[in-house]
């Protein structure tokens, strides 16, 4: 068995979820080391199959003069020592099929943006890298949508493949989280991920000083969502996570602040435990009688 395959079957059989978390962006090799050791700390006391998260490039901000990361190359030398120092899988995006080669060199899944979710080539590419594949639900998309998308890469050879639930757009500067989709995007046959933190983005919702907008975020829901999705049976949970919040350079307004992320996570695993959402609920509709 290949080793793409392998972890993919652990993630699936992980109880009572799987983890994929991190900065949002790359600031700096120290930063991702310091983050990366105190991520692999926690999850593995709490025995957590764990996924480190953090992107090279942020290619699609809000605004052309914000900060978008170190670029691919050095990005991707960063995030391959994290993997080295900590013996951890990662999980990084792509935005362009050109990319797709150099990630699935480093990466271990490779995620899909919710605004790429249904762009069949770079689908493809990123399947023929032979890695798993994480497909952000579009914001704009019904969950339906993401059974088309994850059988794009089965059909490109890959069978590793995985649907995330990240919000739906709720007017111009607001998102809302419809539990209903972690239940229907199971459609996919696949396993589902609820995006925690992403979810609670206000995009384009803050307006700056000397004119511009800036995605706003509601992170005291963070708790609210998480809870919601391990109580439906969710798969994964992925949500970033920042030792800095109010100082991180790319949605800091929706990053879970570090000193509270075990925390968080004790209790989302007690509610897993006790949850039966990942069993389908038998409805008898025979006639009822005393």
């Amino acid at each position: 068995m290949d080793s793409s395959t392998l972890l993919f079957n652990q993630l699936k059989a992980a109880e009572p979820f799987f983890l994929l978390a991190g900065p949002n962006v790359i600031e700096s090799e120290d930063h991702i080391l310091y983050m990366a050791k105190h991520l692999k700390d926690i999850t593995s006391k709490l025995g957590l199959k764990f996924v480190f998260k953090s992107s090279f490039d942020k290619a699609n901000r809000t605004s052309s003069k914000s900060f978008r990361g170190p670029g691919l190359a050095e990005g991707l030398k960063i995030l391959e020592k994290v993997k080295m120092m900590y013996d951890v899988p990662i999980v990084t995006d792509v935005h362009e099929s050109i990319q797709c080669e150099a990630v699935g060199r480093v990466a271990d899944i490779i995620q899909i943006p919710a605004f790429l979710c249904r762009q069949t080539d770079l689908l493809v590419a990123a399947a023929k890298t032979g890695k798993i594949i994480s497909i952000k639900k579009g914001q704009f998309c019904a969950p339906s949508v993401m059974a088309n998308s994850a059988e794009k890469v089965r059909l490109a050879g890959n069978q590793n493949v995985m649907v995330c639930e990240r919000g739906t757009m709720f007017g111009y500067n607001d998102l809302i989280v419809d539990p209903r989709n972690f239940e229907w995007m199971r459609e996919a046959n696949c396993p589902v991920v609820a995006d925690i933190t992403h979810s609670l983005q206000q995009p384009a919702g803050k307006k700056l000083e000397g004119g511009g907008v800036a995605s706003g975020g509601l992170r005291e829901l963070i708790p609210c969502i998480a809870r919601t999705a391990v109580a439906v049976g969710v798969d994964g949970i992925f949500m970033e996570v920042h030792n800095d919040p109010l100082s991180a350079p790319v949605d800091g307004p929706t990053q879970w602040p570090l000193r509270h992320l075990k925390e968080l996570l004790e209790e989302l695993v007690a509610i897993g435990r006790v949850s039966k959402g990942k069993q389908q609920f038998k409805i008898d509709l025979t006639p009822f009688h005393d």
